[in-house]
Formats: structure tokens, C-alpha cells, sequence
């Protein structure tokens, strides 16, 4: 394993002592030991010190060498890489490059804030393996590098390379897939691990955050008429954006038949500086989820801001980074290879690191063991029997490429 700008830790260094001297016997270890790394992601309150992706990463590399791989960490922030792993590969018949695709997890996880279990225990108890990231993404994660394990024998000789990146972030801001799909090339697929209950997401929502911000002028509360007040302003907004504004959601991005329709939800407001004073500024903090239909007509951001224009042309609306839905053909090859392997196509409500991908131009689909609904859990867990037939799906879905793509 070779490091880009990554200094090892005395604790990463253990993990990756400890991958060497005892390697798991199965992908429920396998797990067991992921989740026993804590990497949970520093940014908002991560609910303990024990932060960044960087020895969970070692780790990684030093299974993935053990694999055949060539392991490497690329730092995307200081102490922070994504850890890639790549598989040799021998000429193709005739000459040629061999399309690649890339198995792609993310390393971090969430808060362990308010959990009701040992967050970074691991333990194996009724069948499900216990602790934050076991399905949000250390379990779907587990099952790609055990099928990896399984295959590395027979992966040169496949018709594709085959490449792993472990994507640093993706819980806050996806820097690490971003990163990657500016300095790693093109692939023919990414296959992003994410617990779908192994079935191919290849279609999912996008999300944009965005400020909405009324302006009013400031007077003393016992003679309000001489002010201007912006929480009125705002209460105004409040009420068309929960109605007409979330009937021209559907008008402008249709229903989409895997997603539904574009959503918006009013989750933060904030306004004033004391009871006794006229508010001068009140902000409402907007979470609209998108479908691929709405971005085609113009995008979220677009549609809100002349809503809100038209309506009150003093206010602001003051946007996060977006995230863009992904759409990736099903009748791509390789996606079509997944779906007769036993994954069929989905749809999610929710948005990952394949959007990223997609858009710098990498095919990209969702697709791994386990459940959403014990994704960020105060007892997150997955079964030890999801994580055994998510490593017989990857093994399977490589199986099937030695026939060709």
C-alpha cells in the first residue's frame, strides 16, 4: 500500500497490523471489523472525537492487497482519503482496453450521538451484526470486498478491470466521489454501495437546500405600525409555499413513475432579535427533493426563486450546494447484467455518491445488502444472512462478466 499526502496514524496502523495478522474468516468478520473502525464524519456533532475515514481507509487497503489489489489512499482533505484498490488485469484477446467499472462505498458514517448500543462494538447477537455504519455502508461495503476476496483469483481474466473506491464524505457534502470522478477517468459502471435490500437503484431524487429570506425594518414592539415586520412576510411564504408551491412541484416535474413527485419540506425557520423589536429578517430553511423530470424543466432552484420573486420581490432565496438526481439508462449492459443476477430496478427517495458520478459522466447505480430503514438508527444493524448473500450477489454479477459484456 502506498499513501498520496496520507500519514499514518499509530491507530491506523494497528488496524492494518491487526487485518494482517488476524484477516477475517467471512464477510460477517469482515463486517464485525469495518464497524469496529470508528470513521464517522466529522462535520455538524459527530457525537464523538474519534472522527475522519482515515484508518477505516488503511484498513481497506491493506484487505484489498491482501486481494492481489494494488491499494493506494488519495487524500481529498487532510487526514481524510478515499482509499482505491486496483485489480490486475491481463490483455484482452486481440488488443484493446478493457472497459472498467469500479465498486464504490463510502468510509464514513453518521453521528453516533444519542445511540442506544456500542456504536463501534460490532458485536454479532440474534443473527445481526450491531453498530453504526453495519448497514449505512459498512455491511454493503463488506459484501463487495468479500466477493473481491472470493474472486481474486479469476478477476484478471475478466473481460473488464475491475477497480474499489471507498468514498470519504458521502454523509456531508460527497467530496470523496467528486474527488474521484475528476481524477480517476471513465468507467463503463461505478456500482456505489448503499443498503437497498440488493436491488438496483438506478434512478434516485435530488436534493437542494436552499434559504429563503424575508427583509422587514426594524421599530420598538410597543409601536409596530411604525416597522415593517419580516416574520409576517415570512408567514405569508410559509403558507403558499405549503400549497401552491408544492402543486407547481407536480406541474413543472410531473410524477415520476419510480419516484413519485419532486417534494419540499419547511424544516428550519428563524427570525427577530427580541419580542419587544419589529423583526427586521426572518429565514426559512427549505429541503426540496427532486425528480430527474424537474431538472429537465429547469431545476429547483430555478422554479423557487421566481416563486418567491413573484411574490415578494424584496426576498431572498440563498442556496446550499445541490445535489442532481440520478437517471442512469436501465438498459445500459451491465445494468441489465445486475438485474439478471436477482437485483431488479428501483427507484429511491433519497440521493448517494452515484449522482456525482453520473454527472462527471460514470454510469452509476445503487445497489447493496441491507436496509434504508436501519440506515443512521440508534441500534443500526444488518443480518448476518444479508450480508452473506450480498457477497454471493457480487461474486455472482462477476461470475457472469466472464462471458463477456
Amino acid at each position: 500500500m502506498h499513501a498520496k499526502n496520507s500519514p499514518r496514524s499509530g491507530r491506523g496502523a494497528r488496524a492494518v497490523a491487526s487485518c494482517a495478522m488476524n484477516p477475517p474468516a467471512n464477510v460477517v468478520e469482515l463486517c464485525q471489523a469495518l464497524v469496529r473502525i470508528p470513521s464517522v464524519n466529522p462535520d455538524g456533532d459527530p457525537g464523538t472525537a474519534r472522527t475522519g475515514e482515515a484508518e477505516c481507509a488503511r484498513f481497506i487497503a491493506a484487505f484489498l492487497e491482501r486481494c492481489g489489489a494494488e491499494a493506494f489512499l488519495d487524500e481529498v482533505e487532510p487526514d481524510r482519503p478515499n482509499v482505491i484498490g486496483r485489480f490486475p488485469s491481463l490483455p484482452r484477446p486481440g488488443g484493446g482496453a478493457k472497459p472498467r467499472i469500479v465498486f464504490g462505498p463510502h468510509t464514513d458514517t453518521v453521528s453516533v450521538g444519542g445511540m442506544s448500543i456500542e456504536p463501534f462494538g460490532g458485536e454479532l447477537r440474534d443473527g445481526r451484526v450491531w453498530g453504526r455504519g453495519a448497514s449505512d455502508t459498512k455491511g454493503p461495503m463488506a459484501a463487495m470486498l468479500w466477493a473481491l476476496h472470493e474472486m481474486r483469483a479469476r478477476i484478471p481474466a475478466l473481460p473488464v478491470e475491475v477497480h474499489f473506491a471507498g468514498f470519504m464524505s458521502e454523509e456531508s457534502a460527497q467530496l470523496g466521489s467528486q474527488h474521484f470522478a475528476r481524477h480517476h477517468g471513465s468507467y463503463a459502471l461505478a456500482v456505489v454501495g448503499e443498503p437497498t435490500e440488493l436491488r438496483t437503484v438506478f434512478r434516485h431524487k435530488g436534493c437542494l437546500w436552499a434559504d429563503v429570506v424575508t427583509h422587514g425594518v426594524a421599530a420598538h414592539g410597543a409601536t409596530p405600525e411604525r416597522g415593517e415586520n419580516a416574520i409576517v412576510k415570512m408567514a405569508r411564504l410559509v403558507h403558499a409555499l405549503d400549497t401552491d408551491f408544492r402543486a407547481l412541484l407536480v406541474e413543472a416535474g410531473g410524477v415520476d413513475e419510480w419516484l413519485g413527485a419532486s417534494t419540499i419540506n419547511l424544516g428550519m425557520i428563524q427570525g427577530g432579535a427580541r419580542s419587544n423589536i419589529v423583526a427586521d429578517r426572518c429565514a426559512l430553511r427549505v429541503d426540496l427533493r427532486t425528480t430527474p423530470g424537474l431538472n429537465r424543466a429547469g431545476g429547483a432552484l430555478r422554479l423557487l426563486a421566481d416563486f418567491i420573486r413573484r411574490l415578494d420581490p424584496g426576498a431572498e432565496v440563498l442556496p446550499l450546494p445541490e445535489t442532481f438526481p440520478l437517471d442512469t439508462d436501465p438498459e445500459n449492459p451491465l445494468v441489465q447484467t445486475l438485474v439478471k443476477c436477482g437485483a431488479p430496478l428501483a427507484g429511491a427517495p433519497w440521493f448517494c455518491d452515484a449522482a456525482f458520478l453520473a454527472a462527471a459522466g460514470i454510469p452509476a447505480i445503487a445497489i447493496g445488502p441491507g436496509s434504508i430503514a436501519q440506515a443512521h438508527t440508534k441500534d443500526e444493524f444488518i443480518s448476518a444472512a444479508d450480508l452473506e448473500a450480498g457477497a454471493a450477489f457480487f461474486v455472482r454479477f462477476l461470475q457472469s462478466l466472464e462471458a463477456g459484456c
